[in-house]
C-alpha cells in the first residue's frame, strides 16, 4: 500500500490523527493530482466543520468541484472505495507521515532550486535557495519550540530530581563523576589502545544496564553479534568466558531464562561491517526495532567510532580523518538528541599510550575533531601492575557533568575471565590473587602527581578554539 493511500484513508478514519497532521501537510506534497485533490477536499471539510467527512461526503465534494476531469473523478472515487482501515499504531503513523512530508518538501525544494538556477523563476534569485532548502529540512510535527527558562522552572526541577532521568552505572565512581549516571541526549567516549579493554568495558556497561531494567542496543562494527553476546553472557551469568561452551545446553538456557526473569529490560546486538554503517543506518534500525519488536532503547553503544561511517561525507580527497571523524561524532551526538537517549562509543589511542597513566586526547588515533561533540571522555589505562592486580584505571579527559580534576584518575576491579568490572574500596584493593594461582602484595600503582589536564597537541592538528574541560 502506498504511503499516500495510508495517509488519506487514515484522515477519514482517525480524528486524533487528522488533528496532529493536517496543520503540517501541504497538498503540494502529493505528487499525483488525484491524491492532492482528495487531500484538499478532506482537509478543507475538516477545517470548516471541525470534524471528519465520510467517504460519501468527499465523493460529493469532488464531483461538485469545477475543473476536475472525468478521468480524475473516476480515479478519486475508485481510490475512496478502496481505502482500508487506518493502522492501529497512531505514533508510528504520525512518524511515517512526518517523514513523508519532509521527503516531499525536500524534493519540491530541490526542484524549485533547479528552476531558479535555470533562470525560469523570475521572482526569485539564487540567494533564496539556502532558505528554501532550510525550510524543507526543518519540517517537523513537533509543537515544542524549546525550554522556556522562566516559565518552565517547575518542569526543570522535576527533571533534576527524577530518578530515571539518568542511566545509572553499576560502578560507584562512574556514578560519582557523572552525578548519578549518563544523561539523555549525551555522547560518551571511551579511549584505549587496541586490545585495551574498550569492548570489555562497553559490554560490561551494557550488561549492567540490562540488569537494572534498561533497554539496550549494542551496535558492533568490530566483533560479531555472537562474540558480544558471549561477553555479556559471561558477565551476567558470572561464568568465565571460556567455560560457557561446556556448561551444557539446558543449563545455559535456564541461566538466560533466570536473567530474563530478573529484568524488565531487553538487549539487542546488531553487527555491521567496519565502516559499513552510519547514523542513518542506525535510525533505520531504530525504526525497525520499534515497529517489529516494540523495542525502544534507553541507551545505545556503538563499538566503535573510528570504524563508523559518516552519513554526510566520504573519506578521501579533500576530506581528511580529522574532518571525517568529527562528522561521525557529530552525527552520533545528533542521534542521541533526536532519540532522547545517551550514546556511548569508543576511540582508539596510539599504541605508545600503553603502560602509562598520562593518556590524553592527543593520544587518540581517531581525531581531535571529536572533542566538541563529547559530554564525557574517559581514558582506559592498562599497565603491567594493574593487569597483575586485576584492575583497570580510568582517566577523566573531558567531563561536562562535573569538574574532571575531581577524581581525575581512579581504579576499579577487573575480572577479565568473567568480562566484568567491580567496585573496590581503595586504589589497591579488590584484586584476586587466587585467580592467578599466586599470592602477592598489592602492587605500586602509577604515580599520580598532577591532576590537571593539559593536552599534548600534535602539530599537524588544528586545535584552534577547543576547550577541553567544560
Amino acid at each position: 500500500m502506498r504511503i499516500e493511500d495510508t495517509i488519506l484513508s487514515s484522515l477519514l478514519m482517525s480524528e486524533e490523527y487528522a488533528r496532529k497532521v493536517i496543520p503540517h501537510i501541504d497538498k503540494a506534497y502529493f505528487g499525483e493530482r488525484v491524491d492532492a485533490l482528495l487531500y484538499d477536499e478532506i482537509s478543507a471539510f475538516f477545517i470548516k466543520y471541525n470534524k471528519l467527512p465520510n467517504t460519501e461526503a468527499v465523493k460529493i465534494q469532488v464531483t461538485d468541484r469545477s475543473g476536475v476531469t472525468n478521468s480524475d473523478l473516476e480515479s478519486a472515487i475508485e481510490n475512496l472505495d478502496n481505502f482500508s482501515s487506518a493502522p492501529q499504531n497512531l505514533e508510528w503513523l504520525v512518524e511515517k507521515t512526518e517523514a513523508f512530508c519532509r521527503d516531499r518538501a525536500l524534493y519540491n525544494a530541490i526542484m524549485e532550486s533547479i528552476t531558479i538556477i535555470d533562470g525560469k523563476d523570475s521572482s526569485l534569485n539564487r540567494e533564496a535557495i539556502p532558505n528554501i532548502l532550510q525550510k524543507a529540512l526543518g519540517i517537523s510535527f513537533s509543537t515544542a519550540v524549546g525550554h522556556s527558562y522562566l516559565d518552565d522552572a517547575e518542569a526543570r526541577w522535576e527533571f533534576y530530581t527524577r530518578v530515571d532521568a539518568k542511566i545509572k552505572f553499576d560502578i560507584d565512581m562512574l556514578n560519582t563523576i557523572t552525578d548519578g549516571g549518563l544523561t539523555r541526549k549525551s555522547l560518551t567516549m571511551l579511549l584505549a589502545v587496541s586490545g585495551g579493554g574498550k569492548s570489555l568495558v562497553m559490554s560490561h556497561m551494557a550488561a549492567g544496564n540490562l540488569r537494572e531494567g534498561y533497554n539496550v542496543l549494542y551496535i558492533s562494527m568490530e566483533m560479531s553479534e555472537e562474540k558480544i553476546a558471549e561477553r555479556i553472557d559471561a558477565n551476567l551469568m558470572n561464568i568465565d568466558i571460556d567455560k560457557i561452551k561446556v556448561i551444557g545446553k539446558d543449563s545455559f538456557v535456564t541461566k538466560v531464562s533466570n536473567i530474563a526473569a530478573k529484568t524488565q529490560g531487553r538487549l539487542f546486538v546488531k553487527e555491521y561491517p567496519p565502516n559499513g554503517a552510519h547514523a542513518g543506518h542506525f535510525r533505520g534500525l531504530l525504526d525497525e526495532l520499534k515497529v517489529k519488536q516494540n523495542f525502544i532503547p534507553d541507551v545505545i553503544y556503538v563499538d566503535y567510532l573510528g570504524i563508523t561511517a559518516s552519513a554526510r561525507m566520504k573519506m578521501g580527497g579533500s576530506v581528511n580523518s580529522y574532518t571525517y571523524l568529527k562528522s561521525v561524532a557529530e552525527e552520533l551526538r545528533a542521534l542521541a538528541v533526536e532519540f532522547d537517549i545517551p550514546v556511548v562509543t569508543a576511540g582508539q589511542v596510539n599504541r605508545g599510550a600503553y603502560g602509562t597513566s598520562d593518556i590524553d586526547l592527543a593520544d587518540t588515533s581517531d581525531s581531535m575533531g571529536i572533542i566538541h561533540a563529547l559530554d564525557l571522555a574517559l581514558g582506559i589505562v592498562r599497565t603491567e601492575e594493574l593487569d597483575m592486580a586485576n584492575q583497570v584505571m580510568f582517566v577523566q579527559l573531558k567531563n561536562r557533568y562535573a569538574d574532571p580534576a575531581m577524581h581525575k584518575r581512579f581504579v576499579v576491579g577487573l575480572d577479565r575471565p568473567k568480562m566484568k568490572l567491580y567496585n573496590i574500596e581503595s586504589p589497591t584493593a579488590g584484586f584476586h590473587p587466587e585467580a592467578q594461582g599466586k599470592t602477592y602484595a598489592p602492587p605500586t600503582l602509577p604515580k599520580i602527581a598532577d591532576t590537571s589536564f593539559t593536552p599534548v597537541i600534535k602539530s599537524n592538528i588544528d586545535t584552534s578554539g577547543f576547550t577541553f574541560n567544560e
